[in-house]
């Protein structure tokens, strides 16, 4: 049996779906993803696909988003660009902006500068034990690929809302009426993270891609990419 999670930031902390052979198994709300990864590797788990941007470049803009943004042409607006490791490190927005301009030319949105917090979590996740069960996706990705190319109504619509839905069952995952205590995080968080999941199960089984493929890679030598 392969067990993978997907996981989406959610408020009050993270969203998990964890499937079993690709069926939908269980959702539950963490405060930190730190706490995840034992639960994880204790639990055999073989991939964490993470809605948040996982590794940093020194310098420039990553490709990964550049890319995912040109493949989804009109849902675009849903991927920002990632600046360098040392915007990160900046304590407040007006540092970021600043060093951001220094570095790249561009500046630094505030609703990119507002990830800030779940964005270092997750980066330091990464060389934690089982940080290499973690992996970088873009739900619009996934549920683009799910949905063989064809454009879907935005997330936050009822109409999007549903087809996502659908698109998710046809593959397997139903998601019950009731997830308990997940139940009371947002709908579009649940429908994230379930495509991060199904994501997760193409990871395992060698059949996702990346963007870009390959992976550029960070300081330390790990891929930096998006898969789907």
């Amino acid at each position: 049996m392969v067990t993978v999670l997907g996981v989406d930031a959610c408020p009050g902390g993270w969203l998990t779906v964890e499937l079993r052979d690709g069926r939908f198994a269980e959702a539950r709300a963490v405060t930190t993803l730190r706490s995840l990864l034992p639960v994880a590797v204790s639990g055999g788990v073989a991939v964490v696909a993470v809605d948040m941007p996982l590794g940093l470049l020194e310098t420039g803009w990553r490709r990964a988003d550049t890319e995912a943004a040109a493949l989804l042409g009109p849902l675009r607006g849903s991927v920002f660009r990632v600046p360098p490791r040392a915007v990160w490190l900046e304590a407040t927005y007006e540092d970021a902006q600043r060093r951001c301009r220094e570095l790249t030319g561009a500046g630094l949105s505030r609703q990119s500068w507002g990830l800030a917090s779940k964005l270092r979590e997750a980066n330091a996740c990464l060389a934690e034990p089982g940080g290499d069960r973690l992996f970088e996706v873009h739900p619009e990705l996934s549920f683009r690929a799910l949905a063989d190319g064809t454009a879907l109504a935005r997330k936050k619509s009822w109409a999007g809302q549903m087809a996502r839905r659908s698109l998710l069952a046809t593959a397997g995952i139903v998601l019950p009426d009731d997830l308990g205590a997940a139940g009371r995080t947002p709908p579009d968080d649940v429908l994230d993270a379930a495509a991060a999941a199904w994501t997760a199960h193409r990871i395992a089984h060698g059949h996702a891609h990346s963007l870009p493929g390959p992976p550029e890679h960070d300081a330390d030598g790990r891929p930096v990419a998006i898969w789907y």
